[in-house]
């Protein structure tokens, strides 16, 4: 295995590893309202992005980027979107939705291929409209065994493919991009955190040594996952990268069972199984597929 390739597969590790421990980081602070922990990712996130353009040295392509309405207006939805899928998870990690959470990214992939369909106008071949059926069953019988949508896990799942989506359009790097993003909501941010010190809510300072700590912590575990994404995509194939990408789900569905004890019936896990069963249709039918075609180079994936 070449040294390049070797490099990237750590890289992936280290980004999937990390998102999918992610539900131990929101548990510590499980005491502050999500939307605060938000506001303070958003913050700092910005914080440290700025800190790491500094030791690169990387101002040149901020005066050309503010100048584009099309860079502004991708990078302000994409961050409007991030800050719902955040929020989103944030809560349901603290609520006990930590099962719930690891179905919308397991489903994500796919919700991803559909909106490719939609949107960007490419074709599948029929075993993955077989996979994207599969998976909308299992999503069908999880609804009607629970009596109501497992709403947490679609909302991530279309917020992070409508993020994708932008992403896919976007011209900037991953660390330009996520300076763009975090820019774009660091003022709301800020004055909200404010807002919430002058009434006597605040949270830096306020809250305990660690959960302070943790709380400015939140812009080093929300960058350095993307840096390594990003470079994880530059050196290993797409495929790969793809393959990697449950290492993150797996980790929190397996944390929100055997560690945070979340209930688990029968019920649930055929449904899930359902999923898993169009996840492995469709991760087969592509290396079949891939198998057959022309060998060609690794196709470049945007970061998140």
């Amino acid at each position: 295995m070449a040294n390049d390739q070797r490099r990237g597969i750590w890289f992936a590790a280290a980004c999937y590893i990390a998102w999918g421990l992610f539900p131990i980081y929101w548990k510590q602070l499980a005491n502050i309202p999500a939307i605060d922990i938000l506001a303070n990712r958003m913050v700092w996130s910005l914080g440290f992005v700025l800190f790491l353009l500094f030791l690169r040295q990387d101002w040149g392509w901020i005066g050309k980027a503010v100048r584009s309405r099309h860079v502004l207006l991708t990078y302000f939805a994409a961050a409007l979107l991030l800050s719902v899928n955040w929020y989103i998870y944030i809560w349901a990690v603290n609520a006990n939705y930590v099962v719930e959470s690891s179905l919308g990214y397991f489903i994500n992939p796919l919700v991803s291929v559909l909106f490719a369909v939609l949107f960007l106008h490419e074709r599948l071949r029929p075993w993955q409209w077989a996979a994207i059926g599969i998976a909308a069953a299992g999503v069908l019988f999880l609804t009607v065994t629970y009596g109501q949508l497992p709403w947490i896990a679609l909302a991530l799942a279309l917020t992070f493919a409508l993020y994708g989506l932008l992403k896919k359009r976007a011209r900037l790097d991953a660390l330009r991009g996520m300076a763009m993003e975090t820019a774009c909501m660091f003022l709301p941010a800020l004055i909200f955190l404010l807002y919430r010190s002058s009434t006597g809510h605040g949270t830096i300072g306020v809250v305990s040594p660690l959960e302070t700590l943790l709380l400015m912590g939140t812009g080093v575990i929300t960058v350095l996952p993307l840096y390594w994404f990003a470079s994880a995509a530059h050196l290993i194939p797409l495929s790969l990268l793809g393959i990697m990408q449950y290492i993150a789900p797996t980790l929190q569905f397996t944390l929100g069972i055997a560690l945070y004890h979340e209930p688990f019936s029968l019920t649930k896990l055929v449904g899930f199984s359902i999923i898993w069963m169009a996840l492995l249709i469709y991760w087969a039918e592509g290396m079949l597929h891939r198998q057959r075609a022309e060998p060609g180079p690794p196709i470049p994936l945007s970061s998140q």
